[in-house]
Protein backbone atom coordinates (compact mmCIF):
# COMPACT_ATOMS: atom_id res chain seq x y z
CA UNK A 1 0.00 0.00 0.00
CA UNK A 2 1.37 3.42 -0.91
CA UNK A 3 1.92 5.91 1.93
CA UNK A 4 -0.87 8.14 0.64
CA UNK A 5 -3.31 5.22 0.66
CA UNK A 6 -2.27 4.36 4.22
CA UNK A 7 -2.98 7.89 5.47
CA UNK A 8 -6.33 7.89 3.61
CA UNK A 9 -7.30 4.62 5.29
CA UNK A 10 -6.33 5.96 8.72
CA UNK A 11 -8.33 9.12 8.12
CA UNK A 12 -11.37 7.13 7.03
CA UNK A 13 -11.04 4.87 10.09
CA UNK A 14 -11.05 7.85 12.43
CA UNK A 15 -14.07 9.30 10.61
CA UNK A 16 -16.18 6.16 11.17
CA UNK A 17 -18.19 6.50 14.40
CA UNK A 18 -17.95 3.82 17.04
CA UNK A 19 -20.98 1.56 17.08
CA UNK A 20 -23.34 2.68 19.84
CA UNK A 21 -25.28 0.60 22.35
CA UNK A 22 -28.66 1.06 20.66
CA UNK A 23 -27.27 -0.13 17.32
CA UNK A 24 -25.71 -3.19 18.95
CA UNK A 25 -29.11 -4.10 20.42
CA UNK A 26 -30.65 -3.52 16.99
CA UNK A 27 -28.09 -5.88 15.42
CA UNK A 28 -29.18 -8.44 17.97
CA UNK A 29 -32.62 -8.59 16.35
CA UNK A 30 -31.12 -10.75 13.61
CA UNK A 31 -29.78 -13.25 16.13
CA UNK A 32 -33.12 -13.14 17.90
CA UNK A 33 -34.80 -14.16 14.65
CA UNK A 34 -32.36 -17.03 14.04
CA UNK A 35 -33.07 -18.51 17.45
CA UNK A 36 -36.81 -18.28 16.82
CA UNK A 37 -36.30 -20.23 13.59
CA UNK A 38 -34.26 -22.87 15.41
CA UNK A 39 -37.15 -23.40 17.83
CA UNK A 40 -39.45 -24.03 14.88
CA UNK A 41 -37.20 -26.73 13.45
CA UNK A 42 -35.57 -28.30 16.51
CA UNK A 43 -38.27 -27.48 19.05
CA UNK A 44 -41.47 -28.10 17.10
CA UNK A 45 -40.83 -30.10 13.93
CA UNK A 46 -38.61 -32.67 15.61
CA UNK A 47 -41.24 -33.32 18.30
CA UNK A 48 -44.07 -33.54 15.73
CA UNK A 49 -42.16 -35.87 13.41
CA UNK A 50 -40.79 -38.17 16.14
CA UNK A 51 -43.76 -38.40 18.50
CA UNK A 52 -46.95 -37.28 16.71
CA UNK A 53 -46.12 -38.67 13.24
CA UNK A 54 -43.82 -41.48 14.51
CA UNK A 55 -41.05 -41.08 11.94
CA UNK A 56 -37.83 -42.87 13.09
CA UNK A 57 -35.67 -40.52 15.20
CA UNK A 58 -32.55 -41.23 13.14
CA UNK A 59 -34.27 -40.20 9.91
CA UNK A 60 -35.68 -37.04 11.53
CA UNK A 61 -32.24 -36.16 12.86
CA UNK A 62 -30.66 -36.67 9.42
CA UNK A 63 -33.20 -34.41 7.70
CA UNK A 64 -32.98 -31.69 10.36
CA UNK A 65 -29.18 -31.84 10.20
CA UNK A 66 -29.04 -31.13 6.46
CA UNK A 67 -28.80 -27.33 6.98
CA UNK A 68 -25.59 -27.99 8.89
CA UNK A 69 -24.19 -30.39 6.31
CA UNK A 70 -24.28 -27.71 3.60
CA UNK A 71 -22.18 -25.48 5.85
CA UNK A 72 -18.98 -25.84 3.77
CA UNK A 73 -20.68 -23.17 1.66
CA UNK A 74 -20.04 -20.74 4.53
CA UNK A 75 -16.39 -20.37 3.50
CA UNK A 76 -17.47 -19.59 -0.05
CA UNK A 77 -20.21 -17.19 1.03
CA UNK A 78 -17.75 -15.48 3.36
CA UNK A 79 -15.14 -15.08 0.63
CA UNK A 80 -17.75 -13.81 -1.82
CA UNK A 81 -19.03 -11.21 0.67
CA UNK A 82 -15.42 -10.05 1.18
CA UNK A 83 -14.79 -9.76 -2.55
CA UNK A 84 -18.11 -9.10 -4.29
CA UNK A 85 -20.40 -6.45 -2.81
CA UNK A 86 -24.07 -6.62 -3.81
CA UNK A 87 -25.64 -3.23 -4.57
CA UNK A 88 -22.66 -1.57 -2.90
CA UNK A 89 -22.76 -3.62 0.33
CA UNK A 90 -20.38 -6.40 1.40
CA UNK A 91 -22.68 -7.80 4.08
CA UNK A 92 -26.18 -6.31 4.30
CA UNK A 93 -27.77 -7.57 1.08
CA UNK A 94 -26.44 -11.10 1.67
CA UNK A 95 -28.21 -11.03 5.06
CA UNK A 96 -31.51 -9.88 3.52
CA UNK A 97 -31.60 -12.30 0.57
CA UNK A 98 -30.66 -15.24 2.78
CA UNK A 99 -33.36 -14.36 5.33
CA UNK A 100 -36.05 -14.18 2.65
CA UNK A 101 -35.12 -17.60 1.29
CA UNK A 102 -34.94 -19.43 4.62
CA UNK A 103 -38.27 -17.94 5.75
CA UNK A 104 -40.02 -19.27 2.63
CA UNK A 105 -38.21 -22.64 2.82
CA UNK A 106 -39.35 -23.19 6.43
CA UNK A 107 -43.02 -22.88 5.46
CA UNK A 108 -42.58 -25.18 2.46
CA UNK A 109 -40.88 -27.81 4.62
CA UNK A 110 -43.94 -28.05 6.86
CA UNK A 111 -46.26 -28.58 3.89
CA UNK A 112 -44.07 -31.43 2.64
CA UNK A 113 -44.01 -32.91 6.15
CA UNK A 114 -47.82 -33.24 6.08
CA UNK A 115 -47.62 -34.99 2.72
CA UNK A 116 -45.06 -37.36 4.18
CA UNK A 117 -47.44 -38.08 7.04
CA UNK A 118 -50.27 -38.81 4.59
CA UNK A 119 -48.03 -41.19 2.67
CA UNK A 120 -47.05 -43.00 5.86
CA UNK A 121 -50.66 -43.19 7.04
CA UNK A 122 -51.82 -44.70 3.76
CA UNK A 123 -49.16 -47.41 4.22
CA UNK A 124 -50.58 -48.23 7.67
CA UNK A 125 -47.57 -46.81 9.55
CA UNK A 126 -44.04 -45.78 8.75
CA UNK A 127 -42.56 -47.84 5.92
CA UNK A 128 -40.27 -47.18 2.96
CA UNK A 129 -42.57 -46.91 -0.05
CA UNK A 130 -42.29 -45.00 -3.30
CA UNK A 131 -44.37 -42.19 -1.82
CA UNK A 132 -42.48 -41.89 1.47
CA UNK A 133 -39.13 -41.99 -0.34
CA UNK A 134 -40.25 -39.25 -2.74
CA UNK A 135 -41.58 -36.93 -0.03
CA UNK A 136 -38.53 -37.58 2.16
CA UNK A 137 -36.24 -36.63 -0.74
CA UNK A 138 -38.20 -33.41 -1.35
CA UNK A 139 -38.16 -32.55 2.35
CA UNK A 140 -34.40 -33.12 2.39
CA UNK A 141 -33.93 -30.82 -0.61
CA UNK A 142 -35.94 -28.03 1.04
CA UNK A 143 -33.92 -28.33 4.24
CA UNK A 144 -30.71 -28.16 2.20
CA UNK A 145 -31.90 -24.91 0.57
CA UNK A 146 -32.92 -23.65 4.00
CA UNK A 147 -29.40 -24.39 5.20
CA UNK A 148 -27.72 -22.62 2.28
CA UNK A 149 -29.80 -19.52 2.99
CA UNK A 150 -28.81 -19.66 6.67
CA UNK A 151 -25.16 -19.97 5.65
CA UNK A 152 -25.32 -16.93 3.38
CA UNK A 153 -27.12 -14.66 5.81
CA UNK A 154 -25.45 -15.89 9.01
CA UNK A 155 -21.90 -15.69 7.66
CA UNK A 156 -22.41 -12.19 6.28
CA UNK A 157 -23.94 -11.06 9.58
CA UNK A 158 -21.09 -12.43 11.70
CA UNK A 159 -18.56 -10.78 9.36
CA UNK A 160 -20.49 -7.53 9.82
CA UNK A 161 -19.96 -7.84 13.59
CA UNK A 162 -16.21 -8.06 12.97
CA UNK A 163 -16.41 -5.04 10.65
CA UNK A 164 -18.21 -2.81 13.17
CA UNK A 165 -16.39 -3.86 16.37
CA UNK A 166 -12.90 -3.48 17.79
CA UNK A 167 -10.92 -5.60 20.21
CA UNK A 168 -11.72 -3.41 23.22
CA UNK A 169 -15.52 -3.65 22.78
CA UNK A 170 -15.81 -7.04 21.09
CA UNK A 171 -16.78 -9.11 24.13
CA UNK A 172 -19.49 -6.55 24.96
CA UNK A 173 -20.84 -6.63 21.40
CA UNK A 174 -20.88 -10.43 21.52
CA UNK A 175 -22.55 -10.37 24.94
CA UNK A 176 -25.37 -8.11 23.76
CA UNK A 177 -25.94 -9.65 20.34
CA UNK A 178 -25.91 -13.21 21.67
CA UNK A 179 -28.13 -12.12 24.57
CA UNK A 180 -30.67 -11.20 21.91
CA UNK A 181 -30.24 -14.73 20.57
CA UNK A 182 -31.47 -15.94 23.92
CA UNK A 183 -34.28 -13.40 23.98
CA UNK A 184 -35.34 -15.01 20.71
CA UNK A 185 -35.35 -18.43 22.34
CA UNK A 186 -37.56 -17.13 25.13
CA UNK A 187 -39.88 -15.19 22.80
CA UNK A 188 -39.97 -18.06 20.31
CA UNK A 189 -40.76 -20.54 23.04
CA UNK A 190 -43.56 -18.41 24.48
CA UNK A 191 -44.97 -17.55 21.04
CA UNK A 192 -44.83 -21.17 19.87
CA UNK A 193 -46.42 -22.36 23.08
CA UNK A 194 -49.26 -19.82 22.84
CA UNK A 195 -49.97 -20.64 19.18
CA UNK A 196 -50.00 -24.35 19.99
CA UNK A 197 -51.85 -24.09 23.30
CA UNK A 198 -55.06 -25.62 21.97
CA UNK A 199 -53.24 -28.85 21.23
CA UNK A 200 -53.76 -31.68 23.70
CA UNK A 201 -52.47 -35.25 23.60
CA UNK A 202 -55.88 -36.21 22.18
CA UNK A 203 -55.81 -33.58 19.36
CA UNK A 204 -56.35 -35.01 15.87
CA UNK A 205 -54.05 -34.46 12.91
CA UNK A 206 -56.23 -31.73 11.37
CA UNK A 207 -56.05 -29.61 14.53
CA UNK A 208 -52.30 -30.20 14.74
CA UNK A 209 -51.80 -29.26 11.09
CA UNK A 210 -53.77 -26.01 11.36
CA UNK A 211 -51.88 -24.91 14.49
CA UNK A 212 -48.42 -25.73 13.12
CA UNK A 213 -49.16 -24.10 9.75
CA UNK A 214 -50.21 -20.88 11.48
CA UNK A 215 -47.01 -20.93 13.53
CA UNK A 216 -44.88 -21.37 10.39
CA UNK A 217 -46.49 -18.37 8.70
CA UNK A 218 -46.28 -15.92 11.60
CA UNK A 219 -42.76 -16.62 12.90
CA UNK A 220 -40.82 -16.68 9.57
CA UNK A 221 -42.52 -13.41 8.54
CA UNK A 222 -41.44 -11.81 11.84
CA UNK A 223 -37.89 -13.12 11.43
CA UNK A 224 -37.54 -11.64 7.95
CA UNK A 225 -38.69 -8.29 9.31
CA UNK A 226 -36.11 -8.54 12.10
CA UNK A 227 -33.34 -9.17 9.54
CA UNK A 228 -34.21 -5.94 7.71
CA UNK A 229 -34.57 -3.86 10.89
CA UNK A 230 -31.35 -5.22 12.40
CA UNK A 231 -28.99 -4.31 9.58
CA UNK A 232 -30.59 -1.36 7.77
CA UNK A 233 -27.96 1.40 7.50
CA UNK A 234 -25.46 -0.23 9.89
CA UNK A 235 -22.82 -1.23 7.35
CA UNK A 236 -22.81 2.14 5.62
CA UNK A 237 -22.39 4.07 8.87
CA UNK A 238 -20.22 1.87 11.10
CA UNK A 239 -18.26 -0.62 9.00
CA UNK A 240 -14.46 -0.41 9.26
CA UNK A 241 -13.91 -3.06 6.60
CA UNK A 242 -12.66 -0.74 3.86
CA UNK A 243 -10.22 1.05 6.17
CA UNK A 244 -8.90 -2.12 7.82
CA UNK A 245 -8.44 -4.33 4.80
CA UNK A 246 -5.41 -3.99 2.55
CA UNK A 247 -7.28 -6.10 0.01
CA UNK A 248 -10.61 -4.34 -0.22
CA UNK A 249 -9.59 -2.18 -3.17
CA UNK A 250 -7.99 -5.15 -4.90
CA UNK A 251 -11.07 -7.26 -5.35
CA UNK A 252 -9.65 -8.96 -8.42
CA UNK A 253 -7.03 -10.58 -6.18
CA UNK A 254 -9.30 -11.94 -3.43
CA UNK A 255 -9.82 -15.34 -4.96
CA UNK A 256 -11.02 -18.31 -2.95
CA UNK A 257 -7.59 -19.91 -3.39
CA UNK A 258 -5.76 -16.93 -1.95
CA UNK A 259 -8.27 -16.57 0.86
CA UNK A 260 -7.60 -20.24 1.64
CA UNK A 261 -3.83 -19.54 1.77
CA UNK A 262 -4.46 -16.90 4.42
CA UNK A 263 -6.91 -19.12 6.27
CA UNK A 264 -4.48 -22.05 6.53
CA UNK A 265 -1.30 -20.08 7.19
CA UNK A 266 -1.31 -20.80 10.93
CA UNK A 267 -1.63 -24.16 12.68
CA UNK A 268 -3.72 -22.26 15.23
CA UNK A 269 -6.54 -22.17 12.68
CA UNK A 270 -6.73 -25.96 12.72
CA UNK A 271 -6.51 -26.16 16.51
CA UNK A 272 -9.28 -23.66 17.07
CA UNK A 273 -11.37 -25.21 14.29
CA UNK A 274 -11.12 -28.59 16.05
CA UNK A 275 -11.98 -27.05 19.41
CA UNK A 276 -15.11 -25.48 17.88
CA UNK A 277 -16.05 -28.81 16.30
CA UNK A 278 -15.86 -30.78 19.53
CA UNK A 279 -17.33 -28.05 21.73
CA UNK A 280 -20.33 -27.42 19.47
CA UNK A 281 -20.93 -31.15 19.01
CA UNK A 282 -21.26 -31.53 22.76
CA UNK A 283 -23.42 -28.44 23.22
CA UNK A 284 -26.09 -29.53 20.77
CA UNK A 285 -26.26 -33.32 20.92
CA UNK A 286 -29.38 -33.04 23.07
CA UNK A 287 -31.18 -30.72 20.62
CA UNK A 288 -33.15 -33.36 18.69
CA UNK A 289 -34.06 -35.39 21.78
CA UNK A 290 -34.92 -32.79 24.44
CA UNK A 291 -38.61 -32.31 23.56
CA UNK A 292 -39.20 -36.06 23.05
CA UNK A 293 -37.38 -36.57 26.39
CA UNK A 294 -39.86 -34.21 28.03
CA UNK A 295 -42.81 -35.93 26.35
CA UNK A 296 -41.85 -39.57 26.87
CA UNK A 297 -40.09 -39.47 30.25
CA UNK A 298 -41.74 -36.46 31.93
CA UNK A 299 -45.16 -36.83 30.20
CA UNK A 300 -45.27 -33.16 29.16
CA UNK A 301 -47.68 -32.10 26.33
CA UNK A 302 -46.35 -30.48 23.13
CA UNK A 303 -47.08 -26.86 24.12
CA UNK A 304 -45.37 -27.32 27.51
CA UNK A 305 -42.30 -29.09 26.12
CA UNK A 306 -41.84 -26.31 23.56
CA UNK A 307 -41.70 -23.81 26.44
CA UNK A 308 -38.68 -25.63 27.88
CA UNK A 309 -36.64 -23.38 25.61
CA UNK A 310 -37.72 -20.49 27.84
CA UNK A 311 -35.89 -21.97 30.85
CA UNK A 312 -32.81 -22.71 28.76
CA UNK A 313 -32.99 -19.19 27.30
CA UNK A 314 -33.25 -17.52 30.72
CA UNK A 315 -30.01 -19.19 31.79
CA UNK A 316 -28.29 -18.18 28.55
CA UNK A 317 -29.52 -14.60 28.77
CA UNK A 318 -28.18 -14.15 32.29
CA UNK A 319 -24.86 -15.76 31.39
CA UNK A 320 -24.34 -13.69 28.23
CA UNK A 321 -24.90 -10.45 30.10
CA UNK A 322 -22.69 -11.33 33.06
CA UNK A 323 -19.93 -13.05 31.07
CA UNK A 324 -19.71 -10.45 28.28
CA UNK A 325 -19.44 -7.44 30.57
CA UNK A 326 -17.75 -8.78 33.72
CA UNK A 327 -16.27 -12.27 33.61
CA UNK A 328 -14.55 -12.56 30.21
CA UNK A 329 -12.88 -9.09 30.29
CA UNK A 330 -11.40 -9.92 33.72
CA UNK A 331 -10.71 -13.65 33.58
CA UNK A 332 -9.65 -13.73 29.92
CA UNK A 333 -11.25 -15.43 26.94
CA UNK A 334 -9.38 -18.75 27.02
CA UNK A 335 -9.64 -19.26 30.80
CA UNK A 336 -13.34 -18.38 30.66
CA UNK A 337 -13.90 -20.89 27.85
CA UNK A 338 -12.08 -23.61 29.79
CA UNK A 339 -14.24 -23.02 32.87
CA UNK A 340 -17.34 -22.98 30.65
CA UNK A 341 -16.48 -26.42 29.24
CA UNK A 342 -16.31 -27.90 32.73
CA UNK A 343 -19.61 -26.30 33.76
CA UNK A 344 -21.40 -27.61 30.65
CA UNK A 345 -20.11 -31.15 31.33
CA UNK A 346 -21.50 -31.01 34.87
CA UNK A 347 -24.90 -29.72 33.72
CA UNK A 348 -25.20 -32.37 30.99
CA UNK A 349 -24.82 -35.06 33.67
CA UNK A 350 -27.44 -33.25 35.77
CA UNK A 351 -29.94 -33.30 32.87
CA UNK A 352 -29.43 -37.03 32.44
CA UNK A 353 -29.99 -37.67 36.14
CA UNK A 354 -33.20 -35.60 36.13
CA UNK A 355 -34.91 -38.37 34.16
CA UNK A 356 -34.77 -40.70 37.16
CA UNK A 357 -37.00 -38.27 39.09
CA UNK A 358 -39.58 -37.88 36.26
CA UNK A 359 -40.16 -34.46 37.86
CA UNK A 360 -40.61 -31.62 35.31
CA UNK A 361 -39.41 -29.06 37.87
CA UNK A 362 -36.05 -30.85 38.12
CA UNK A 363 -35.74 -30.86 34.33
CA UNK A 364 -36.52 -27.13 34.16
CA UNK A 365 -33.92 -26.35 36.83
CA UNK A 366 -31.37 -28.43 34.94
CA UNK A 367 -32.10 -26.49 31.75
CA UNK A 368 -31.64 -23.12 33.49
CA UNK A 369 -28.24 -24.29 34.77
CA UNK A 370 -27.33 -25.76 31.38
CA UNK A 371 -28.25 -22.43 29.80
CA UNK A 372 -26.04 -20.55 32.28
CA UNK A 373 -23.08 -22.82 31.53
CA UNK A 374 -23.64 -22.69 27.77
CA UNK A 375 -23.91 -18.90 27.75
CA UNK A 376 -20.73 -18.57 29.77
CA UNK A 377 -18.83 -20.86 27.39
CA UNK A 378 -20.16 -19.44 24.11
CA UNK A 379 -19.49 -15.80 25.10
CA UNK A 380 -15.85 -16.65 25.75
CA UNK A 381 -15.51 -18.88 22.67
CA UNK A 382 -17.13 -16.38 20.27
CA UNK A 383 -15.02 -13.50 21.61
CA UNK A 384 -11.93 -15.67 21.07
CA UNK A 385 -13.22 -16.58 17.60
CA UNK A 386 -13.48 -12.94 16.56
CA UNK A 387 -9.90 -12.35 17.75
CA UNK A 388 -8.84 -15.25 15.54
CA UNK A 389 -10.20 -13.48 12.45
CA UNK A 390 -8.08 -11.45 10.03
CA UNK A 391 -9.71 -8.18 8.96
CA UNK A 392 -8.48 -8.62 5.38
CA UNK A 393 -10.48 -11.84 5.00
CA UNK A 394 -13.09 -11.48 7.75
CA UNK A 395 -15.85 -13.16 5.77
CA UNK A 396 -13.63 -16.13 4.89
CA UNK A 397 -12.53 -16.67 8.49
CA UNK A 398 -16.07 -16.28 9.81
CA UNK A 399 -17.15 -18.78 7.15
CA UNK A 400 -14.53 -21.25 8.42
CA UNK A 401 -15.59 -20.85 12.05
CA UNK A 402 -19.22 -21.09 10.99
CA UNK A 403 -18.37 -24.25 9.06
CA UNK A 404 -16.90 -25.82 12.20
CA UNK A 405 -19.93 -24.89 14.27
CA UNK A 406 -22.53 -25.87 11.67
CA UNK A 407 -20.95 -29.17 10.70
CA UNK A 408 -20.56 -30.21 14.31
CA UNK A 409 -24.09 -29.08 15.10
CA UNK A 410 -25.37 -31.20 12.22
CA UNK A 411 -23.36 -34.19 13.37
CA UNK A 412 -24.64 -33.54 16.91
CA UNK A 413 -28.26 -33.67 15.72
CA UNK A 414 -27.66 -36.95 13.89
CA UNK A 415 -25.70 -38.43 16.79
CA UNK A 416 -28.34 -37.40 19.29
CA UNK A 417 -31.11 -39.17 17.37
CA UNK A 418 -28.95 -42.19 16.52
CA UNK A 419 -27.63 -42.68 20.06
CA UNK A 420 -31.20 -42.48 21.35
CA UNK A 421 -32.30 -45.21 18.93
CA UNK A 422 -29.30 -47.38 19.91
CA UNK A 423 -29.99 -46.77 23.59
CA UNK A 424 -33.61 -47.80 23.17
CA UNK A 425 -32.51 -51.14 21.74
CA UNK A 426 -29.63 -51.89 24.11
CA UNK A 427 -30.73 -50.39 27.43
CA UNK A 428 -33.62 -51.57 29.60
CA UNK A 429 -35.56 -48.28 29.82
CA UNK A 430 -36.06 -44.87 28.20
CA UNK A 431 -34.39 -42.94 31.04
CA UNK A 432 -31.10 -44.76 30.45
CA UNK A 433 -31.41 -44.37 26.68
CA UNK A 434 -31.79 -40.59 26.96
CA UNK A 435 -29.17 -40.48 29.73
CA UNK A 436 -26.63 -42.05 27.37
CA UNK A 437 -26.88 -38.97 25.12
CA UNK A 438 -26.23 -36.57 28.02
CA UNK A 439 -23.34 -38.69 29.34
CA UNK A 440 -21.53 -38.65 25.99
CA UNK A 441 -22.01 -34.87 25.83
CA UNK A 442 -20.20 -34.49 29.13
CA UNK A 443 -17.28 -36.69 28.05
CA UNK A 444 -16.83 -34.79 24.79
CA UNK A 445 -16.89 -31.42 26.53
CA UNK A 446 -13.98 -32.44 28.75
CA UNK A 447 -12.10 -33.56 25.60
CA UNK A 448 -12.54 -30.13 23.99
CA UNK A 449 -10.45 -28.54 26.76
CA UNK A 450 -7.37 -30.39 25.43
CA UNK A 451 -7.61 -28.54 22.10
CA UNK A 452 -8.44 -25.21 23.76
CA UNK A 453 -5.27 -25.35 25.88
CA UNK A 454 -3.19 -25.30 22.67
CA UNK A 455 -4.79 -22.21 21.11
CA UNK A 456 -2.45 -19.17 20.90
CA UNK A 457 -3.87 -15.89 19.54
CA UNK A 458 -0.47 -14.16 19.20
CA UNK A 459 0.94 -16.98 17.07
CA UNK A 460 -2.17 -16.89 14.88
CA UNK A 461 -1.96 -13.15 14.29
CA UNK A 462 1.76 -13.26 13.44
CA UNK A 463 1.40 -16.12 10.94
CA UNK A 464 -1.69 -14.61 9.32
CA UNK A 465 -0.07 -11.19 8.81
CA UNK A 466 2.88 -12.89 7.12
CA UNK A 467 0.51 -14.82 4.85
CA UNK A 468 -1.37 -11.64 3.86
CA UNK A 469 1.90 -9.89 3.05
CA UNK A 470 2.94 -12.89 0.94
CA UNK A 471 -0.34 -12.77 -1.03
CA UNK A 472 0.15 -9.08 -1.76
CA UNK A 473 3.78 -9.58 -2.81
CA UNK A 474 2.83 -12.42 -5.18
CA UNK A 475 0.28 -10.12 -6.85
CA UNK A 476 2.90 -7.42 -7.33
CA UNK A 477 5.25 -9.97 -8.90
Amino acid sequence: MASGEMFDAQAKSSAVPKVNLLTVFRLGLFQMGLSMMSILTLGVLNRVMIQEIAIPATLVALVLALPAFVSPSRVWFGQISDAKPLWGYHRTVYVWVGAAIFAIAAFLAVQVMWQLNNAASSAGGWAWTTETIGWTALLSLIFAVYGLALCASGTAFAALLVDVSEEDNRSKVVGIVWSMLMVGIIVGGVLSGSLLKELTPEANIDTLQAAVNRLFVIVPALVFGFAIAATLGVEKKYSLYSSRSTLVNREDSITLGKAWEILTASRQTGLFFTFLLVMTLCLFMQDPILEPYAGQVFKMPLAESTKLNVFYGIGLLIAYSVAGFFVVPRLGKRKSARLGCMLVAFCAVLLGLSGFTANPAFLKLGLVLFGLATGFLTTAAISLMLDLTAAEAAGTFIGAWGLAQSMSRGVAVVLGGTILDVGRRLLPNLVLAYGLVFALEAVGMVLSIWFLNRVNVTEFQTNTKQAIASVLESDLD
